[in-house]
Formats: structure tokens, C-alpha cells, sequence
């Protein structure tokens, strides 16, 4: 039911509640052509080997490994590509082990409570980033699979089987280049295009300083920064001491630091810069995507401490572009205990229930099913759990909106499959339509609906090359049911406070803004001018920035949710914009005391009273966000 949500004159304007509007939301951009080229030649191809090798089964396990590593092949760099790939194909490989010999010798009572007590673990997991929430995702699909699958292979053949299936895809990832990405070595055209991304990002700001826009420029900057942080951040694609290329583009990002904190500074202070300001970071964005020198840099008026910053930036800017020396800021510290804590913290254990529960109860229905004599043949009673553990990822959109898209997209895709089914010659017929689904995978990755109806087609393609019947009514069946569960799950209340995952993500932002200022503090009591100390402030922002945008990630996703489950997160965005502020200042304190050696009475009263807005918001939501351990 819409809603009004303002008048304009005489007209009163309507808007779709969250929950709804968020399904029908799609993400847009270019279409990644590179991404497509890789998914046509993915799975059609295995396959195609797999059945003139006499192997198909072993060709549909390496298939489904290559779609589910292709949805995780995202815009981003080789080296990323490493570990966003390779890292949940691991976990992937290792689920289908586990699930294949469980499977074999557990009865069914003991593999459910396997199945939920790996649901526990993977879901705690996937609190810790994205990387880790694909590992979880594929730990539990490939369990479910391996349990269920009947294939004659023994479990580690399989195993190997899907490990190929993600390697081959990664491998074309590594080695096809990109179109249009020919500048310099080839290998390092995601890592160029991150890095000159922030370079336009500064310069945007810089145009938006004093205007309404500076706050949405500024949280444009923070995405970039973070985009290429993890471009840079995988493993060498050298055996050594990095080629010159790689030190190019590290010595790049390291410089474009500085010029993002003077450039935050002037938009907290609110006022117009002259067009000369963006001049600079715009051609330095030039340079790198061209692989050139920067030439002469036009210098802003030096006409107050942020300016000079500004000015000061780009003259290091020039001479790091020359020099090619980096060090190593792209790297985000976190510790084995710091990502445990995330894990087993508040928002992985209710994760890990939820996830546990849905995943648990729906391998038990399943194989309820699968045993009961009235309903009938079952064969593929792993779709069940399979499809639930996309439906409880809450990093894939709200709760309803991802029930919604799931079956719409299901419906769709099953009688598509239907209709090329009836018409297509097999098997021949059935592998074109697998490469062209796996081709659709990084267009349709865009919206989930469209991403189900796709994997949908494939997997059903893929069921009917191992030798089965037309199964488009069981997978709809299934997926409805899955919906069922998953909805009953996601509304139950859990042990302790609700919206775990959106006050973990508060608390580690709270954390981050405090390690900054608390930095910048102590450097105003006994200042240092050592690269040491401000390269470890330029990591403490970066950090502090980074977390607040997941915060915000993670409150717009629970803000879309039913009322019943947005309410736990009620007055969330309003501490983070507040931590915001109080990072935004003290990047501007930090800028106003590399000018003048001391931070102004100005400075420490608004940084006073943002603590104090803080200490209000706390006792407010009951979040537990760390006390300041130095006094301002």
C-alpha cells in the first residue's frame, strides 16, 4: 500500500513503503562485457568437456562451482578477484566434502543436526565482510549439494571437480584482459581505473565545497577509497618486491590520502573553493588512467590552513607520481582476534541462529519429504536448504524484498526453462543454454529477481544434462516453500537485542571514529611530523570512514524491512550521522594542526560538543559505542 510522504502545493506526492521499494529496485551501470565474455565460457564449456569425457556428472558439479564463482565475479581488480573467487570457492570445496560423506553414512536425524551446526558457523562467518559471507554462503550450498546430489563420483572427486569448476572461471578472470584496459601491463587495469577513480572523487568534492551536495560528494569519496583499497589489496601478481607498475599505483593511492583529507576539511568548513582547486586532482586522475606523468599542476590559493593542505598534497602528489615509491595504505588492519570478535559478536551469533534455524529446518522438511512415500520421487531434496541460505543472507536486500524476487524469480525462470525444454535439441541445446545463462549471471547480478531467474535456467539445464527429468514444478515448489520457512525464521525473536548485525557495525564504527580522534588528540599534546604518525592518522580515517559506510549499508537494509523488524534499528542513522560529524571535524582539526601545531578553542568546542550529541545518542538507543579515552 503507498503511502503520502509530502505535499507539494496542491498535489500531495506518494511513495511505495521500503519494503516494496526495495524489490523493485535495480543497481545500474555500464554492462561489464569482460564479465559476460567469462560466464559464457564458463560453464557451457566444462560441460561440453565433461560429456565428451564421459564424465557429465562431474561437468554439472564443475558447472554449478563456475555460476556461483561467476556471481561473485564483480567489478574490481585481478588480485581481488583472488581472494573474492578463490576464497568461498575453498569453503565451497570443503562443504561439498563434508556434505558428500555425511551424507553417505549419517542417517537422517545426524545430517540435519550436521547441516544446522555448519549453518551456526557459516552464518557467523558471513558477519565479517563480504568475502567471508560468499565463503559462508558456498560452505552451506555445496554441503546441501554434496548431501543431496545423487552422483556416483566419491566425495573428494567431487570436491576436486568443484574446485576446477571455480578455477577455471578465476583463471579466465586472470589472464583475459579487459577491453579498453590495454594502458601499460594490462593486469592492472581494475587497480588503474580504482585508483583514478578517487582522484575524480577529491575533485568532485572539491566542487561541491560549500554546497548542499558536499555531504553526498563526500560519501561518494569514502566508496571510492574504499573500492580501491580492496583493488590493491589482494596478493602480488609478481613473485617479487612488486614490478614498477604496482609500486606506481601504490605510491598513487598513498598520495591521493592527503589530498582526500584537506579536501574532506574544506567541505566541513563549508565554503566555495574556485574551480583551480579541482583542476589539479582531476588531471592527477588522468595520469594514472593514461599510465602518464602528471605534468604542471595549477595550485589553489593558499588562503587558509585547508587550502594549503590542498596545495601541499598535490605538490607531494607530483613528486610521488615521479618517484614511484608507495607504502603499504592500502592494507585495513584487522587482526585474526578483531575479525573472531565480529564472528562471535552480536551480530554474527544472531546471524548464525537465524541462519542455523532456516537452514536446519529446511534440510529436516526436506528429507521429511524425501522419505515420505505419498509424495512422491524427491530427488532433489537439497534445493530446499539450498535456496533458504540465499533467502537469510541479509546482505542481499531486506527480508520480504528477497522473498519477494526469490519466488517471482523462480516462477520466471521455470517456465522459461520450461518453454526452451520442450524445443531444444539434448543435449547439445541444454549446454548452449547453460552458456548463455552463465553469460547473464553478471548482467542479472544487478537485481536478485533477475539473478534467480537466471541461476534458475541454469540449474534446471544442468539437472537435465546429468540424465533427469523436467523438474520446473519441483523447483517452484521447493523455492515457495523455502520462502515459507525463511520468513517464519527471519520475524522469531532471538536471544538478546535485535538488529544485531546493525549495532555490531555501529559499535565498530564508534570504535574506529574514537582510535582517529583519539590519534589526532594525542598529536596535538606533543606533535609529531613524522610520515610514521600521519601515515598511521591516513589509516585510522581511512578505517573510521570505512565502517561508518557499512554502518550506513546495514541501516538502509534493515530500514527496508517489514515494520515489525525496521523498528529495532529505529534512530540508528541518526548516531551515525552524528559519528560522521565528529569524523568530518577531526579531519579538519587534523588539517588545521599540520598548519598551525595546535588544535584552535574553535576546533576543541565543536569536537566537545559532538562527543556530547554522542553521549546523548548512546543513553538514547542503548548502543555501545566506547568512551573518549582522552578528555579534548
Amino acid at each position: 500500500m503507498s503511502r503520502p510522504t509530502a505535499r507539494t502545493g496542491d498535489r500531495r506526492t506518494f511513495a511505495l513503503p521500503p519494503w516494496l521499494a526495495h524489490a523493485l529496485r535495480a543497481q545500474r551501470g555500464p554492462v561489464p562485457w569482460n564479465a559476460v565474455v567469462r560466464g559464457a565460457l564458463a560453464g557451457g564449456p566444462l560441460l561440453l568437456a565433461a560429456l565428451l569425457l564421459d564424465r557429465t556428472s562431474l561437468g554439472v558439479v564443475a558447472a554449478i562451482a563456475a555460476m556461483l564463482a561467476g556471481i561473485n565475479d564483480r567489478p574490481g581488480s585481478r588480485r581481488a578477484s583472488v581472494e573474492r573467487i578463490g576464497g568461498p570457492a575453498l569453503a565451497g570445496g570443503a562443504g561439498l566434502l563434508v556434505g558428500t560423506y555425511a551424507g553417505e553414512h549419517a542417517g537422517a536425524v545426524v545430517l540435519t543436526l550436521l547441516l544446522t551446526g555448519i549453518g551456526l558457523i557459516a552464518g557467523g562467518i558471513s558477519a565479517v565482510g563480504p568475502v567471508a559471507s560468499g565463503a559462508g554462503t558456498q560452505l552451506l550450498v555445496a554441503s546441501a549439494i554434496g548431501a543431496g546430489m545423487p552422483v556416483p563420483e566419491a566425495g573428494w572427486l567431487r570436491a576436486l571437480a568443484f574446485l576446477a569448476g571455480a578455477g577455471w572461471l578465476l583463471a579466465l578472470r586472470l589472464v583475459l584482459p579487459t577491453p579498453g584496459g590495454t594502458v601499460g601491463d594490462f593486469r592492472f587495469d581494475g587497480e588503474r581505473d580504482a585508483v583514478a577513480a578517487v582522484y575524480d572523487a577529491v575533485a568532485d568534492l572539491l566542487d561541491a565545497a560549500g554546497s548542499d551536495e558536499g555531504t553526498a560528494r563526500r560519501a561518494a569519496l569514502t566508496a571510492a577509497l574504499d573500492h580501491a583499497q580492496d583493488a590493491l589489496a589482494g596478493p602480488r601478481l609478481r613473485r617479487y618486491a612488486s614490478s614498477s607498475a604496482e609500486r606506481r599505483l601504490h605510491a598513487q593511492y598513498a598520495a591521493a590520502l592527503p589530498l582526500a583529507e584537506a579536501a574532506t576539511a574544506l567541505a566541513w568548513a563549508g565554503e566555495a573553493v574556485t574551480g583551480r582547486a579541482a583542476e589539479g586532482p582531476r588531471r592527477l586522475a588522468a595520469a594514472v588512467r593514461e599510465n602518464t606523468h602528471t605534468g604542471p599542476l595549477p595550485a589553489p590559493h593558499r588562503s587558509a590552513p585547508a587550502l594549503r593542505a590542498l596545495d601541499d598534497a598535490l605538490l607531494h602528489a607530483a613528486e610521488a607520481f615521479d618517484r614511484g615509491k608507495g607504502g603499504d595504505l592500502h592494507t585495513r588492519r584487522r587482526s585474526p582476534r578483531d575479525l573472531l570478535r565480529v564472528a562471535f559478536g552480536a551480530g554474527g551469533r544472531e546471524y548464525g541462529l537465524r541462519v542455523a534455524l532456516c537452514f536446519g529446518a529446511s534440510a529436516a522438511v526436506a528429507q521429511a519429504l524425501h522419505h515420505a512415500r505419498w509424495y512422491g520421487q524427491h530427488e532433489h531434496w537439497y534445493w530446499l536448504p539450498a535456496t533458504a541460505v540465499f533467502l537469510v543472507k541479509p546482505d542481499l536486500g531486506p527480508l520480504v524484498s528477497r522473498v519477494l524476487c526469490r519466488a517471482a524469480g523462480t516462477v520466471l525462470g521455470a517456465l522459461v526453462f520450461a518453454g526452451f525444454a520442450a524445443v531444444l535439441p539434448r543435449p547439445e541445446g541444454l549446454i548452449a543454454l547453460v552458456a548463455v545463462s552463465g553469460a547473464l549471471i553478471p548482467v542479472a547480478t544487478r537485481h536478485f529477481a533477475a539473478q534467480t531467474a537466471v541461476v534458475t535456467v541454469l540449474v534446471l539445464a544442468l539437472v537435465m544434462v546429468g540424465g533427469e527429468p523436467q523438474a520446473s514444478a519441483g523447483r517452484i515448489g521447493e523455492t515457495l516453500l523455502a520462502c515459507a520457512i525463511v520468513l517464519i525464521v527471519g520475524h522469531l525473536p532471538m536471544p538478546g537485542q535485535q538488529a544485531g548485525g546493525v549495532r555490531a557495525r555501529l559499535t565498530a564504527a564508534g570504535s574506529a571514529a574514537h582510535a582517529y580522534l583519539a590519534h589526532v588528540l594525542r598529536e596535538s599534546r606533543a606533535p609529531v611530523t613524522a610520515p610514521d604518525s600521519r601515515a598511521t592518522r591516513w589509516t585510522l580515517r581511512r578505517e573510521a570512514y570505512r565502517t561508518l559506510a557499512e554502518a550506513r549499508t546495514a541501516i538502509a537494509l534493515a530500514a527496508a524491512e517489514l515494520p515489525a523488524l525496521a523498528r529495532h534499528s529505529e534512530g540508528a542513522d541518526e548516531v551515525v550521522d552524528t559519528l560522521e560529524r565528529l569524523v568530518d571535524a577531526t579531519t579538519a582539526c587534523a588539517v588545521h594542526l599540520d598548519d598551525s601545531g595546535r588544535l584552535s578553542a574553535g576546533d576543541r568546542e565543536q569536537l566537545v560538543e559532538l562527543l556530547d550529541e554522542l553521549a546523548r545518542d548512546r543513553e538514547r538507543t542503548g548502543l555501545r559505542l566506547p568512551e573518549l579515552p582522552l578528555a579534548v
